[in-house]
C-alpha cells in the first residue's frame, strides 16, 4: 500500500487516501493533532484541551471513522458514542462529521476503493419515537447523545441493544460537566457500558479545564 507524506507523521497510521483527504483539504495537523493522534492510535484514554478553532472534534473523531471506513469495525454497528451536554451543540457536530464524511467517500470512489456507508445520527429527548425504533433495528455507526439520554439508553433492553460494540466514547464539553451532578450521572453512565462492551476508548474534549489531574482522572473512571 503506497504511503503518502512523512515517515513518522501523525497521520503515518492513517489509511493512505484518508491522510490524501486531510493534506488536500485540511493541510498540516494543527499541534493538538500531532499531539493526540498517536496516542489516540495507540488505543488509549485522552484528554483533549485546547483553544476553539484548533481542529478538536475531528481529532476526536478521526480515527474511529478510518477504523470504520478501512473495514476494521463492521458496519451496521454502533461504535462510536459522542456525549455533549448541549443539544444544540450535537445537532451541530452532526452536521460538521457529514461534510468530511462526503468528502472522504468521494476519494475512495475517485480511487476505486470500496467505501463503507457510515451513519452519523442524534438521539435525545426530541428524537421522534418512529426515528428512535428505526435506530434500533438499523443502528448508526456514530450515534451522537446527551448524558440524559445514554442514562435512558442504558436503562431500557431495545437502548442496551445499540451499545455492545462500543469502541470509542467521546465526552465533549467536559468543563461544563465535571464537577456536577450531571457529570457524576454521564460518569457513571460512561462506567455502566462497560460490562455491556467491555473496555473501549474513552476520548474528552473541552477548551479548557483545570487541574487537568483531576479531569483526568474523571475521564478514566
Amino acid at each position: 500500500m503506497n504511503h503518502s507524506g512523512p515517515l513518522n507523521s501523525p497521520l503515518e497510521p492513517f489509511h493512505p487516501l484518508i491522510r490524501r483527504w486531510f493534506q488536500e483539504r485540511v493541510g498540516t495537523p494543527t499541534e493538538i493533532q500531532r499531539l493526540s493522534w498517536p496516542r489516540i492510535c495507540r488505543g488509549e484514554h485522552v484528554l483533549l484541551t485546547a483553544p476553539t478553532g484548533s481542529g478538536k472534534t475531528l481529532t476526536a473523531f478521526l480515527w474511529a471513522i478510518d477504523r470504520i471506513l478501512a473495514g476494521h469495525w463492521p458496519t451496521g454497528r454502533t461504535h462510536v458514542l459522542y456525549v455533549s451536554p448541549l443539544k444544540a451543540l450535537n445537532a451541530d457536530i452532526q452536521k460538521n462529521l457529514l461534510q468530511p464524511l462526503d468528502e472522504i467517500k468521494a476519494v475512495f470512489l475517485e480511487k476505486g476503493e470500496p467505501c463503507p456507508d457510515l451513519r452519523v445520527l442524534t438521539r435525545s429527548g426530541d428524537t421522534p419515537s418512529g426515528e428512535r425504533r428505526r435506530m434500533i433495528g438499523n443502528p448508526p455507526e456514530i450515534l451522537i447523545t446527551t448524558p440524559e439520554s445514554l442514562n435512558l439508553l442504558l436503562s431500557s433492553g431495545s437502548g442496551r441493544s445499540l451499545l455492545p460494540h462500543i469502541k470509542t466514547v467521546i465526552l465533549d464539553e467536559i468543563h461544563m460537566v465535571v464537577s456536577t451532578k450531571r457529570g457524576v450521572h454521564l460518569i457513571t453512565a460512561v462506567d455502566r457500558l462497560v460490562p455491556l462492551a467491555g473496555e473501549f476508548q474513552r476520548i474528552a474534549v473541552s477548551a479548557t479545564v483545570r487541574p487537568m489531574e483531576r479531569v483526568a482522572a474523571y475521564v478514566n473512571g
